[in-house]
């Protein structure tokens, strides 16, 4: 049986690679998915307009309720992300948008992280930028980090 998805060699980790890349040869896979009703769709967009740095996840950044929402939280941390700049939403609370977000991102999984409204990626991803150093130069990028003391130097 054939792959569905051509393996990709992640010598630099970017959302691009981290994609599935569908072979030419492969026949289309058509999946059941329930469509993102507009309420949904404008909660979401909602919540993403309440802070550049967003993250979906489950429980809260005080009581992570998963492992992976855990880390994210504490990678965002780590990386100095300003907490005037950033937003949770516990998908715990609201079923609708916790099915609506894996639909919204086309990302099966939670958490999830935005950046200025753009998808960024789950723990796994977030873990991987982390390590490389790609996260670090985004969020400096991005203007959402803690900003130095008066008289401290970058």
């Amino acid at each position: 049986m054939t792959p569905l998805f051509r393996p990709t060699l992640l010598a630099r980790t970017t959302r691009a690679l981290l994609r599935p890349t569908i072979s030419p040869i492969t026949p289309p896979v058509y999946v059941a998915l329930r469509r993102l009703s507009d309420d949904t769709k404008r909660t979401i967009e909602g919540v993403l307009s309440t802070a550049p740095v967003v993250l979906f996840m489950k429980g809260t950044p005080e009581a992570p309720q998963c492992g992976f929402s855990r880390a994210s939280v504490q990678i965002l941390g780590l990386q100095g992300v300003d907490p005037e700049k950033f937003s949770a939403f516990n998908v715990l609370e609201d079923e609708e948008v916790r099915q609506g977000i894996k639909e919204f991102a086309n990302w099966p999984t939670i958490p999830q992280l935005y950046i200025n409204k753009e998808f960024v990626g789950g723990c796994d991803i977030l873990v991987a930028m982390h390590q490389s150093g790609e996260l670090a130069e985004m969020l400096e990028k991005e203007g959402v980090l803690v900003p130095p003391e008066e008289g401290e130097q970058k």
